[in-house]
């Protein structure tokens, strides 16, 4: 299957959108979200070109996720593991299971890179620990 059988920008964006809906109201990470993002309109249509990215190839974004990340106060494993639960609960929406299927795939792999990279950053004395979830 080519890259562009398995989804549309416009899944995509319907992806992004309908998952920092539930972010922005969620009492755990909306307040971080929103203490961090200033114009979420902007944010949204860079989240759009960071997935267009990775599922279509388009090259529309550029830039290093992970600094942003690590500079973030006082984050922790609960926390990503609730943004992986909200990413699922949009993915079991989406009529393109296969999409769906795989945008999963990437935001694990997408979180627990973050995690890492925020444990080395922020505790370099102290051994990574996994995302666990379940």
């Amino acid at each position: 299957m080519s890259r562009s059988d398995l989804t549309t920008e416009e899944e995509i964006t319907t992806l992004v959108h309908r998952f920092y809906e539930r972010v922005r109201a969620d009492p755990t990470l909306g307040p971080v979200f929103d203490a961090h993002i200033h114009d979420w309109d902007t944010h949204l249509a860079i989240m759009v070109r960071f997935w267009s990215s990775l599922f279509l190839g388009s090259g529309t974004y550029s830039g290093t996720p992970m600094p942003k990340h690590i500079a973030l106060p006082d984050l922790n494993a609960e926390m990503f593991r609730h943004w992986l639960a909200l990413f699922h609960e949009t993915t079991i929406e989406l009529p393109n299971r296969v999409f769906a299927e795989e945008a999963e795939k990437f935001a694990h792999r997408i979180a627990r890179s973050l995690w890492y990279g925020y444990q080395i950053n922020n505790h370099p004395n102290r051994l990574p620990t996994e995302l666990h979830h379940g």
